[in-house]
């Protein structure tokens, strides 16, 4: 049977991340944050020394990445997530990783009957056929308020008219790169959450994807 897949798509401080956590648990589904690859595989060439921008520095940390790492703060970081926007343009690493991607959705781990995967570029590359897609978005000044307290309550002082500015830099960076462009898929659905809060945000989200999995959960236990 194939497994049910949600690919949740957006940009940075959107909510994706924390909404397809809340899909996950809600589904009992497992949860990949694509984009923790990237971060450790960007902390993976600063750790050693290396330039986040040489394909050869980021495609060695591609293949060395210890997931087990993926809920280390240290890939939370401001220079992280920078250094994380230049190994994803890289053609290379995104190939190294595309088959753990897939791996993930394809063979869920414990079993489940389905995943959730978020990131920028799932329901375009990573699972285009994916059962329910969602691309979640916000505006600018909202996302960096929302990164700016995520960073304080990790002890991190930041000015937020400077986050926003950084924000939107990355945007149109992984917007405009050649291999896997930040974008909406052309059949998922645009979740704004600019005037929601977590909880408004995740009823929209299920409204929207709860549809889509009609008749594929029929007496499959939820978490």
């Amino acid at each position: 049977m194939t497994a049910i897949i949600i690919a949740v798509d957006g940009t940075a401080a959107s909510g994706k991340g924390t909404l397809a956590k809340k899909l996950a648990k809600h589904f009992g589904f497992p949860h990949l944050d694509s984009g923790a690859l990237y971060r450790l595989t960007a902390l993976g060439v600063l750790e050693t020394g290396g330039n986040p921008a040489n394909a050869e520095d980021a495609v060695k940390a591609a293949k060395a990445i210890d997931f087990a790492r993926a809920s280390d703060p240290a890939i939370r970081t401001d220079a992280v997530g920078a250094a994380a926007s230049k190994v994803a343009a890289i053609p290379e690493v995104r190939a190294a990783l595309y088959d753990f991607q897939r791996r993930f959705v394809e063979q869920p781990p414990g079993g489940a009957a389905g995943a959730v995967i978020d990131g920028r570029d799932i329901g375009t590359v990573i699972c285009p056929e994916a059962t329910a897609k969602l691309f979640v978005d916000a505006a600018p000044a909202v996302r960096a308020h929302r990164r700016w307290l995520e960073l304080q309550g990790m002890g991190i002082v930041r000015d937020e008219k400077a986050l926003e500015a950084e924000l939107v830099a990355r945007d149109a960076q992984d917007r405009a790169r050649a291999v896997s462009p930040l974008k909406q898929a052309a059949d998922a659905t645009l979740l704004d959450t600019s005037n929601l809060g977590i909880d408004a945000a995740f009823a929209a989200a299920l409204a929207l994807v709860e549809p889509k999995l009609k008749g594929l959960l029929t007496a499959k236990p939820r978490g």
